[in-house]
């Protein structure tokens, strides 16, 4: 049994805006689109849900657009695969904005989430993402989406070739867009790569095996849920900034409170002490610039602790 809140009435309501758009009656809403703030940058509240028999931590994250690892961190007590039927679940659907410009899309490694600020309104929708593996690193940086296909073709690198033919598997050349041997799924935005140490084409697309939303299991680009990637490719426009960030502390404001949202880093040398202590203070001392009390206890307990949505610290 779902605890009813504002938000989850919300979401009811904006799924019957999404059936009647398929049916060509309304234009297309998202699930997680929310109003930007006039003051602050929180966006969203924290929800609860039971376990159903049977169900994952992943499984019933994608019912609230959430990704596998955003799951686990939030319930670190719960059995990722085999949660027990009944328990209580953490759905963390409140964000804090990331700490960059308010434009195009920004993709944040150490969440594995996507925001796309919408050019003509003050909106955002944001997404879980699948993010490079460990060894197939996602780039960092600035870009720009150069394109975008429906039922794109793929063709696979030799590297990834190479990598399948030692496991006694061979891949064809090209593989067909729209078939579902295709990991690319249905839609596809391709980025310029030059800005971001990228090898070959990088691209956003969607996925034919959705379980590898929210963990780390591509090659290097970015996968979204089908849905997800639908709906964006209807609405985002070629020629859209793109940024690349690993932060893994984000701090925000709300009705005057000093918010900390806070993810495990990924594990790559180059990440190293992203994390730190001493990292986070800094952060917290910009955000109050001297002017506000903070709970340094809170701080670092909701840094250790990691659930992924924000704890209010001061």
């Amino acid at each position: 049994m779902c605890r009813v809140n504002k938000n989850y009435l919300i979401r009811i309501n904006l799924l019957a805006i999404i059936l009647l758009g398929g049916l060509g009656l309304l234009n297309p809403v998202f699930a997680l689109t929310f109003p930007l703030p006039k003051t602050g940058d929180i966006v969203g509240e924290i929800q609860t849900t039971t376990v159903r028999k049977g169900e994952s931590l992943g499984e019933i994250g994608r019912r609230f657009d959430i990704g596998v690892y955003e799951m686990i961190e939030a319930n670190p007590n719960l059995d990722p695969w085999l949660p027990t039927p009944g328990a209580i679940v953490v759905i963390p659907t409140q964000f804090i904005l990331p700490p960059v410009p308010k434009t195009g899309m920004v993709l944040n490694l150490a969440e594995m989430r996507l925001y796309y600020f919408h050019p003509d309104k003050p909106m955002v929708t944001t997404h879980p993402l699948g993010i490079g593996k460990k060894g197939w690193f996602t780039p960092l940086g600035k870009t720009v989406i150069t394109g975008k296909k429906k039922d794109p073709a793929w063709y696979p690198p030799e590297s990834i070739r190479q990598e399948h033919i030692a496991k006694g598997d061979v891949l064809p050349l090209v593989v067909a867009g729209g078939t579902p041997e295709n990991p690319l799924g249905r839609y596809a935005f391709y980025l310029d790569s030059k800005g971001l140490a990228a090898k070959g084409a990088f691209l956003i697309h969607g996925t034919n095996r959705p379980a590898g939303v929210g963990v780390r299991t591509t090659h290097g680009c970015i996968r979204l849920f089908p849905e997800d990637v639908e709906a964006l490719f209807n609405i985002v426009p070629i020629g859209t900034p793109v940024r690349i960030i690993h932060e893994p502390y984000k701090v925000g404001w709300r009705d005057n409170h000093l918010f900390l949202e806070a993810h495990q880093p990924l594990t790559e040398p180059q990440y190293a002490g992203s994390d730190s202590l001493v990292r986070l203070t800094k952060i917290i001392e910009s955000a109050i610039a001297g002017s506000h009390l903070v709970n340094w206890t809170s701080a670092k307990m909701t840094a250790k602790s990691a659930h992924g949505y924000p704890v209010r610290i001061d």
